[in-house]
């Protein structure tokens, strides 16, 4: 099992959004990112475990764990015109970006802030809090998920 963090600005998609969705499951789309298409459909399989994170807002930060569902496949927005994420150079035979399918597992009772988890002796590492880093798919160690899971404890699932 791996883990990763998956970005989203809550004014675009939120946990909350994830939660109404049936079966609080969903796909993730518009990864528009090399590296992170890479993550996606090189790496995730179905059950590894996902830190939600919200980006963009104030403050930023952990709103919940999910698991992946269903392992990379084509990325349909990249094909539709109408589509924010539509890519001309993205095609149905040969397809450049990918998404996965998340369900959400829990919600965290209050967002962990990107400033507290700053302060978290074992995430110093953590590439969330590199300077400059600011890739939506980003990969967690074990001890990562474990000490943010351990630490804060997750509200049931709505």
């Amino acid at each position: 099992m791996k883990y990763w963090l998956l970005k989203t600005e809550p004014d675009c998609f939120s946990i909350d959004d994830l939660a109404s969705q049936k079966q609080q499951t969903t796909y993730w789309d518009g990864v528009r990112n090399y590296q992170a298409r890479n993550f996606m459909r090189d790496e995730m399989r179905v059950g590894d475990r996902v830190l939600f994170y919200h980006s963009s807002c104030d403050p930023p930060g952990i709103a919940g764990i999910c698991e992946i569902v269903r392992a990379a496949y084509p990325d349909h927005t990249a094909f539709d015109l109408s589509n924010p994420h539509f890519d001309p150079r993205s095609k149905r035979d040969d397809p450049a970006w990918m998404m996965v399918d998340i369900r959400l597992k829990s919600k965290f009772a209050q967002l962990i802030p990107l400033d507290q988890l700053r302060t978290i002796r074992g995430l110093e590492k953590m590439e969330l809090l590199r300077r400059g880093s600011r890739l939506s798919v980003q990969p967690v160690t074990k001890k990562e998920f474990e000490l943010i899971v351990k630490q804060f404890p997750a509200a049931a699932k709505n």
